[in-house]
């Protein structure tokens, strides 16, 4: 009798002592998934990423674009914040980077993207991002494509949906962008 007691009472406080963080660390786990995705994304190699993205195949063409993007824009992590849950089917994850972008406009300013990952079933079937660009980001995009249209037709033929070119896209805007610098400096 006692040792089915001593039984009882290991599996018992077993299933008790199961924390969130120890499931979150489960190599099956939404949050596994995502910080594997995250690990992926900032391989620079897209054949782990494609992976990490299998069940989420609508994601596949714009995630995959902004990789080659943040590595021709030479993406260094300066801050990675765990992900986090925010609901049960949803995993956000915040990266600080540096960038050739934003050095070419001159801000000093960082910016923090956010990866929006929709979880069905513990897989990954959507990603979308999200990013906190200074305001002079878009308006040097949009000046950019008012004074260089070639670029939307050229390099940066479809921009961020399965453009075949997203290192030379950015390569590209990084000039624009610091042409746009300067012409700001000058007025």
């Amino acid at each position: 009798m006692r040792c089915v007691l001593t039984v009882a009472l290991i599996f018992g406080l077993s299933g008790c002592t199961a924390s969130p963080q120890s499931q979150s660390a489960s190599s099956s786990s939404p949050l596994a998934a995502a910080e594997r995705l995250i690990d992926a994304f900032y391989s620079f190699d897209p054949v782990p990423l494609r992976a990490a993205l299998s069940n989420a195949p609508a994601s596949q063409a714009q995630i995959i674009f902004y990789q080659g993007w943040a590595e021709g824009a030479n993406y260094a992590v300066l801050k990675r914040q765990p992900c986090r849950r925010n609901s049960p089917d949803e995993v956000s994850c915040e990266i600080t980077v540096q960038d050739d972008l934003i050095a070419a406009l001159g801000t000093g300013y960082w910016v923090t993207d956010t990866f929006h990952l929709s979880l069905r079933a513990g897989r990954i079937v959507n990603v979308r991002t999200s990013s906190n660009d200074p305001p002079d980001f878009e308006e040097a995009l949009d000046w950019l494509k008012l004074k260089r249209p070639d670029l939307m037709k050229g390099p940066c033929k479809g921009f961020f949906a399965r453009g075949p070119t997203p290192q030379a896209c950015v390569k590209a805007v990084v000039k624009g962008f610091a042409k746009y610098r300067a012409t700001r400096l000058n007025a």
